[in-house]
Order: C-alpha cells, then sequence, then structure tokens
C-alpha cells in the first residue's frame, strides 16, 4: 500500500506556558506564552514545516486546551485525524523556567494522568502506522500502561510490515526518540528495561548523552554509545552534544558535526527541530552528514526563539542559517 503520511509521531502533547520575563523564577513571572507542546507533536509540525504530510497519535482532554491542540495542529498543516479524546483526563499543562543559555527547568502538570498515557492498543489505527514512511515514537510512552503496551504493539506491528517490504526491496523508517524524562519513571533502570524491548523494531535511535546511557548502559565516549545502539540493532544512531555538536553512526560509518551557532533563548524544542529536520532529510534521501548539518541548523534556528512550535523552520530558513554559519567560519 502507498504511504498516506510522510511521517507519524506518536505520543506526548499538551500546552506550553512559556513566561515572557527570562531570568526569574516562575514565582516572579507575570506573564505568560501559550504554545502546542510535546516533544512528538512538534516534531510531526517540523516535518509538516518542511512540506511534510505528517499526523500524531496522541490524546487530548474534553476540554478548551484540547480544542486549542486540535486547532494548533490543524493551522500548522498537521493532520489531527488519529487525535483521540479522553472524557475525563485534563489535558496537560507544561510550564518553564528560562535561564539562558543553558538552564530551563520544566515544571509538567499531567496528573492524575495525561491523556497521551491513556492510549490503548486496540484504538491505534496500525493501517496509519504501517504505511507511514517514518513512524516516530519516544521513550516517555513507555512509561505508564496503557500507552506502554499501545507503544509496543504499534512498533510491533509496523516491524512485521517493514520486514514484509524489506523481502520485496522496499523498507521504511521507525525512530525511537530515547526522550528519557525522569520525573516519569522510577529510575533509569527501568526505562532501560522497557527501551531494550523497543530498539529490535526500530531502524533509528535518536538522543542526548544521558538518554543513551539509559537506554544501553554507560559508555566513555559518543562514539561507544553510538556503537552500542547499532549492536541493539539500530541501523542510524544519533548522539546529540549539545554544544559539541551531534555523532551519528550508520552503515557507512561515522560523521561527527558541529554544532550551529546561536545566542540561545530557549533551549527547549531546539531536539523537536532537530528531529523534524532529521526526518525531512530521511525521507529526501540525503547522506548522514547532511542530515546532520541540517537538524543542527534547524535546532539552532529554535534555540534561539521563545517558541517551539511557532518557531519551527521552513528549509529556506535553515539553508540560510547553514550559509550564514559557512560564510562565519
Amino acid at each position: 500500500m502507498a504511504a498516506t503520511h510522510d511521517v507519524v509521531t506518536m505520543g506526548r502533547v499538551g500546552v506550553d506556558l512559556y513566561p515572557q520575563q527570562t531570568g526569574v523564577g516562575l514565582e516572579d513571572v507575570a506573564s505568560f506564552a501559550k504554545f502546542l507542546g510535546g516533544s512528538p507533536t512538534n516534531v510531526a509540525v517540523a516535518a509538516a514545516r518542511y512540506g511534510r504530510k505528517a499526523a500524531v497519535i496522541t490524546k487530548t482532554g474534553a476540554d478548551p486546551f484540547g480544542k486549542f491542540v486540535r486547532k494548533a495542529l490543524q493551522g500548522y498543516g498537521v493532520d489531527d485525524s488519529l487525535v483521540g479524546t479522553s472524557p475525563e483526563l485534563p489535558t496537560p499543562v507544561t510550564f518553564c523556567e528560562i535561564f539562558p543559555p543553558d538552564d530551563f527547568p520544566l515544571y509538567f502538570y499531567r496528573l492524575p494522568k495525561a491523556p497521551d498515557l491513556d492510549i490503548h492498543a486496540e484504538e491505534l489505527d496500525l493501517d496509519a502506522i504501517r504505511n507511514a514512511s517514518v513512524f516516530w515514537v519516544t521513550v516517555t510512552g513507555l512509561c505508564q500502561e496503557p500507552s506502554r503496551s499501545a507503544t509496543l504493539a504499534a512498533l510491533e506491528a509496523r516491524s512485521r510490515f517493514m520486514e514484509d517490504l524489506q523481502q520485496e526491496g522496499k523498507g521504511g523508517i521507525t525512530v525511537l526518540d530515547l526522550d528519557y524524562r525522569p520525573m516519569f519513571w522510577d529510575s533509569p533502570q527501568a526505562a532501560r528495561d522497557w527501551v531494550k524491548l523497543a530498539l529490535p523494531h526500530v531502524t533509528v535511535a535518536v538522543g542526548n548523552r544521558e538518554e543513551c546511557e539509559v537506554a544501553v548502559g554507560a559508555h566513555d565516549t559518543p562514539a561507544e554509545a553510538a556503537q552500542a545502539l547499532r549492536a541493539a540493532g539500530v541501523s542510524l544512531a544519533v548522539v546529540k552534544q549539545g554544544p559539541k555538536g551531534v555523532l551519528a553512526l550508520d552503515d557507512s560509518g561515522q560523521v561527527e558535526v558541529p554544532p550551529a551557532p546561536v545566542q540561545v533563548v530557549n533551549g527547549l524544542g531546539a531536539g523537536d527541530a532537530f528531529g523534524g529536520a532529521l526526518v525531512h532529510g530521511l525521507l529526501a534521501g540525503w547522506g548522514t552528514e547532511r542530515i546532520m548539518r541540517f537538524a543542527n541548523a534547524a535546532g539552532a534556528l529554535v534555540a534561539g526563539a521563545l517558541a517551539c512550535s511557532d518557531a519551527m523552520p521552513t528549509q529556506a530558513e535553515v539553508e540560510r542559517k547553514l550559509q550564514e554559519a559557512s560564510d562565519a567560519a
């Protein structure tokens, strides 16, 4: 069957409330700006900015913030037909504090349970999952039932379908965003146990050094962490290193690229911009080094803005950023 979406993401959604005063704690903030939030949701938004047909599998509350989520997705050109509604659980809200250049504490309000963790396996549109060119899930989706079982069911169904495609000389891309949030887990070991079950079903794994350590154990270097992810079965391992750039390892070898220069305003969302750009590059069939440079530049553009979703760049904007970095070198 032909792909119905370029990318389908699955997992967290909510409303981000960002302070309009920076460098102060929430107790001293006077006003906030409201944005669409949730890492896999922002990845779908970022992909849509490149003209990709994107959808997100998630769930909101039956409340005004849930209506906002749907309106925002539609405004960004993201298909919201796979977004469910919980009649009882409220749409999550997330606050952050902004202390540039590298301190952005997050405060998640997701009790008694976030609707996006109340996705059941039987609610999934498996055809949409199987037929997407890229399927993107996060480790957060594994932290709690029934989302855990739903995430694994989605990965297993897609994995079986990908095996059939490979026999026909075709294939698809399945990405696991290592996205470890300690407040959602009892321990790093608990997360590692579930990540081990997910990794055999994915072709790409992406995360920072801490997230890679949670996934496959501690390693002395990013290269060793990438090698461990490859040994776990992924084709492309991407290790983000913040101000040291990014390292990627696949069948063609290892590439390491420096970060794009940026004056950081809000580092939150830079990883989601990186993810959307990664998806775009993979779909375009670019080489690994080009993808990493492009994704780095996309992340830098969002790190230089207050918003996450609203700041996701177009390809032309990313190309300009790359040219600026090249001219300054």
